[in-house]
């Protein structure tokens, strides 16, 4: 198959429609091509394309900061000797100046699909700059390697955050380019957008379920994203953010994982089954004991849970991420009442709110954690009602069928 970044570099029509345009590029370390040359070099090498700046999200152009909410300078890229503009350091909106650099902005970011991963959030705001400054954005499709599976409540209104750009679900089972068509429909954005589709995307075909896996290699778009494991994982996993327990940061499986050095993961497993037995299945969850180098428990040894998504064993339809993770917390809270769960600090630089919350895009999904007399099947029905609502909206934003 092939991505949009490989399209624009093998169709000589879509080249010339750059020619004479000053053309910048926003992208991260997975931005690369079939043979794994970084976009900007690819670019770069192209006579029709005139490079005039670069654009780097959280984490960083080529890839420069570890953990969360560390943030990335200015500078001038070495090889081409054009500005890189950082758009997670002392702004995540591009301003008026950077705006200026450049006519058609090429965006080339692998996603996870997932509402939380901050990219999303990246491409609205780029989109609503380029219509106040009537600039072109041109998408260069991915895969989304959750597949197209939908799950979750949906953000909530007031709830909007640098890690929820809007009305999505957790898991919105869309390409960065449908996403694109979404901003623009939803917000009423104003501006020049075209998606460089991709070719032969088949994302209900196993056993890559939304990945080319054996096609194509996988590259970290951010340093917690090792594998395609992990990216079916984090809907669920990304919550463990807001709380106490470690995600597996500083392990080699972080976002697949998680536990605590005060954990029972044995007591834990068999609660969840007992809670909600449906919310397990899709996936095998596995007792394991870690010890972080770096994060939450730094050097301490934590017991908890693996969650295998790799084999055989693995349903994309059955396995429920967000319900899983869900599920846990809520045992975990039945088995300890008084367990210290949600973690109280600054997430994503909002301030005044739990960072679960944040997370989730409202306040739901931690009251019924935290409410004894709650059960699984109220969570359910309002995520169901809340996922069919938006499998409707969707609809016309699909590319890929």
């Amino acid at each position: 198959m092939k991505f949009g970044i490989d399209r624009l570099i093998e169709s000589p029509a879509l080249r010339e429609r750059l020619a004479g345009r000053r053309v910048a590029l926003l992208a991260h370390p997975a931005s690369v091509t079939r043979g794994l040359a970084h976009s900007l070099d690819a670019l770069a090498a192209l006579p029709e394309v005139k490079l005039a700046a670069a654009f780097g999200p959280q984490h960083g152009l080529r890839g420069d900061k570890q953990d969360n909410m560390i943030e990335s300078p200015d500078f001038t890229d070495p090889a081409h000797g054009i500005p890189v503009f950082s758009l997670y350091g002392k702004v995540r909106r591009p301003s008026d100046a950077m705006m200026g650099a450049f006519d058609v902005l090429l965006v080339d970011l692998q996603d996870v699909g997932c509402r939380v991963y901050t990219f999303v959030t990246t491409l609205r705001y780029v989109l609503e700059a380029a219509a106040r400054h009537k600039k072109a954005v041109w998408v260069l499709d991915r895969p989304n390697p959750a597949g197209r599976e939908v799950e979750g409540l949906l953000l909530r209104p007031g709830w909007e955050s640098f890690v929820g750009a809007g009305a999505l679900p957790m898991r919105h089972g869309l390409t960065l380019g449908e996403l694109a068509r979404w901003f623009v429909r939803s917000l009423k954005i104003d501006v020049e957008l075209e998606v460089v589709e991709m070719e032969g995307w088949k994302p209900a075909q196993a056993p890559g379920f939304g990945w080319p896996l054996g096609e194509r290699a996988w590259v970290n778009p951010s340093p917690n994203a090792p594998n395609l494991w992990m990216a079916r994982c984090y809907a669920g996993t990304v919550m463990l953010e807001g709380t106490t327990l470690s995600e597996g940061r500083g392990t080699t499986r972080p976002l697949e994982l998680f536990g605590a050095p005060n954990l029972d993961a044995d007591r834990l497993l068999k609660r969840m089954a007992e809670l909600a037995p449906d919310w397990l299945h899709g996936c095998t969850l596995r007792p394991c004991w870690f010890e972080p180098t770096f994060h939450k428990h730094v050097g301490k040894l934590c017991s908890g849970l693996q969650i295998h998504v790799e084999d055989g064993g693995y349903d994309p339809v059955a396995f429920r991420p967000w319900r899983l993770m869900a599920l846990a917390f809520k045992a975990v809270r039945s088995l300890r009442p008084d367990y210290p769960l949600w973690r109280d600090f600054a997430y994503e630089y909002e301030q005044g709110r739990l960072a679960i919350d944040v997370i989730n895009g409202g306040e739901r999904l931690r009251k019924w954690v935290d409410d004894a007399a709650a059960r699984p099947g109220d969570l359910d029905a309002e995520a169901r009602k809340d996922e069919q609502a938006w499998r409707d909206e969707r609809e016309g934003m699909l590319i890929y069928r």
